[in-house]
């Protein structure tokens, strides 16, 4: 079959379009025909070496995609060939035509979603249900800003939180990123390539500052995220490239919290719960993932190249 495959770590070029053995199924796990596979940043940062986890050489990309079952392990019970899924976790790889991932990590595919929809489900969903409800322990009339909402985990944050009753502040880096949050409910939003962001945010609080605040990019923001953050409020590290600088009075004086998450931390059981969580919410019309761009798997390096150069808009997929 084909798959992308690693031999070192570099540039997008290293990703090499190859043919591989066929997977032979193993105990407690399954065979899915990728149809659709979703690029994730960590999936850039992995491939470039700048990453706290190292692959083993050489690799298959990916933790996301969305297909139908080939094949199970006679141990796997509730997962059935021919079914429609998406998976998530890590794996044998997903920028594959065929993947073979632990049973525990695939979840049947929503009807009202395709399957590129389905490849954009997993690390930015689940990243932005947890940021949101086990994190910050969100509840209704809060006011959360999300810093970086026209990507893929800021979209969906936005949907889950205006779903939740949550007032949203929302910031992007480009004219057509502030307006598809627009769009998708924000109730205020911000340019953050403008140096005024903490008036901004001031400004539609009236002077209280923001009850949650997700931060995309915690390197160049979070000084600026702890003027903002209102008495108790909580910040969410999702993402950072560097190293920053505070002043821990900040966090004194508001009494405030500033918690990290990655989400290949979360325990198996939440993990179970964030995904039966998320299959109920697609059933309505507030949440649905956005597809920014398509490139077929052979072009995956442009795939990656879109995801470090471009302002995003919502998720890119490969079609294997």
């Amino acid at each position: 079959m084909k798959a992308i495959r690693v031999e070192q770590f570099g540039s997008p070029e290293v990703m090499q379009y190859a043919d591989i053995p066929e997977k032979d199924v193993v105990s407690h796990h399954v065979i899915v025909e990728m149809k659709a596979v979703g690029v994730n940043p960590v999936d850039t940062y992995i491939r470039s070496g700048n990453y706290s986890y190292a692959a083993d050489m050489p690799f298959t990309p990916g933790f996301d995609g969305a297909g139908i079952i080939k094949k199970t392990s006679k141990e796997v019970l509730n997962l059935h060939v021919g079914e429609k899924v998406y998976v998530t976790g890590k794996s044998s790889g997903t920028y594959a035509q065929e993947v073979m991932i632990d049973a525990s990590q695939v979840y049947p595919l929503p009807d009202n979603l395709n399957f590129d929809q389905g490849a954009a489900i997993g690390i930015p969903y689940a990243t932005a249900y947890r940021a949101l409800f086990h994190k910050a322990k969100a509840v209704a009339d809060e006011i959360v800003f999300i810093h970086g909402a026209s990507g893929g985990v800021g979209l969906a944050a936005l949907q889950l939180a205006k779903m939740a009753q949550l007032k949203v502040i929302a910031s992007a880096g480009s004219k057509a990123g502030m307006t598809l949050v627009q769009q998708l409910g924000a109730d205020y939003v911000i340019d953050h390539r403008k140096k005024d962001v903490v008036e901004e945010v001031m400004k539609a609080t009236s002077g209280n500052g923001v009850d949650i605040i997700l931060e995309m990019l915690a390197n160049v923001n979070l000084v600026d995220d702890l003027k903002v953050v209102a008495k108790g409020g909580r910040i969410i590290v999702i993402g950072n490239r560097g190293s920053v600088k505070i002043n821990p009075r900040d966090l004194m004086l508001r009494d405030s919290l500033v918690s990290g998450m990655l989400i290949f931390n979360t325990p198996v059981d939440d993990m179970k719960r964030i995904h039966k969580s998320l299959y109920e919410a697609f059933k309505t019309e507030c949440v649905f993932p956005i597809i920014w761009q398509k490139f077929i798997l052979e072009d995956a390096a442009s795939a990656h190249k879109k995801i470090e150069h471009s302002r995003a808009l919502g998720k890119v997929v490969l079609i294997p």
